[in-house]
């Protein structure tokens, strides 16, 4: 059985960006990751030449994982403080991808005494409240004349 493009792709990531050779069970693991953001973006393959994007971006993506990984963003990472020194506990969600627009939408997040995320509030995009401005001011300078 052939392996996935995008365990190839991080396979050669791997080499080039760390010099490093990763075991296939972590490649196995990391696929998933790159294949599911994939999945959930926004937008769709239409045809042959959206497939070359498709495959850009895809090792894009591997390559930020991976330079994550160098940087010591990995399982084999663990600190028991952050920076601040203050113990560190980490949990990670199976529905952590979200579309990027949701995440674009946070606007303010309230922690509790732990540091964990309590309650997050939502806004319209910047580009909307911005067309909503200029439609109220041009709604203004019509009722005017």
């Amino acid at each position: 059985m052939s392996e996935s493009q995008t365990i190839n792709i991080l396979r050669q990531m791997f080499k080039r960006l760390l010099n490093i050779d990763v075991d296939k069970q972590v490649l196995e693991k990391l696929a998933p990751v790159v294949e599911g953001f994939m999945d959930r973006s926004s937008f769709k393959i239409t045809n042959e030449t959206d497939k070359s994007h498709d495959n850009v971006l895809k090792a894009m993506l591997c390559s930020m994982l991976v330079h994550g990984w160098g940087i010591g963003m990995h399982p084999h990472n663990s600190p028991a403080n952050d920076t601040d020194g203050e113990s560190l506990e980490v949990r990670v969600s199976k529905d952590i991808l979200i579309p990027m627009n949701d995440l674009q939408s946070i606007r303010y997040i309230q922690k509790d005494s732990e540091r964990r995320v309590k309650k997050a509030l939502f806004e319209p995009d910047q580009n909307i409240r911005i067309r909503n401005s200029i439609d109220e001011i041009l709604a203004e300078i019509i009722s005017k004349d």
